[in-house]
């Protein structure tokens, strides 16, 4: 890739003595703060809460009452 003019600028600010304003930098500007983590078990839960519901087995919440008649 070709350098940037302000990346030109700084090393020309080296290379003739003077302080380089990269070190003026933080050393956190350079670092990953992102917080990596594992799904919980809730998360996986509320990934396919909506998902994938068929109700084609029964199991749609219905059910039947049986009395028998008793003469």
């Amino acid at each position: 890739m070709a350098k940037s003019r302000a990346r030109k600028h700084r090393e020309k600010l080296a290379r003739e003595g003077r302080r380089n304003p990269e070190c003026n930098r933080s050393p956190f500007a350079a670092m990953d703060m992102t917080t990596r983590k594992t799904k919980t078990k809730k998360d996986y839960m509320y990934q396919y809460k909506h998902k994938n519901h068929s109700f084609d087995r029964g199991y749609d919440g219905s059910f039947y009452l049986f009395s028998p008649l008793s003469a």
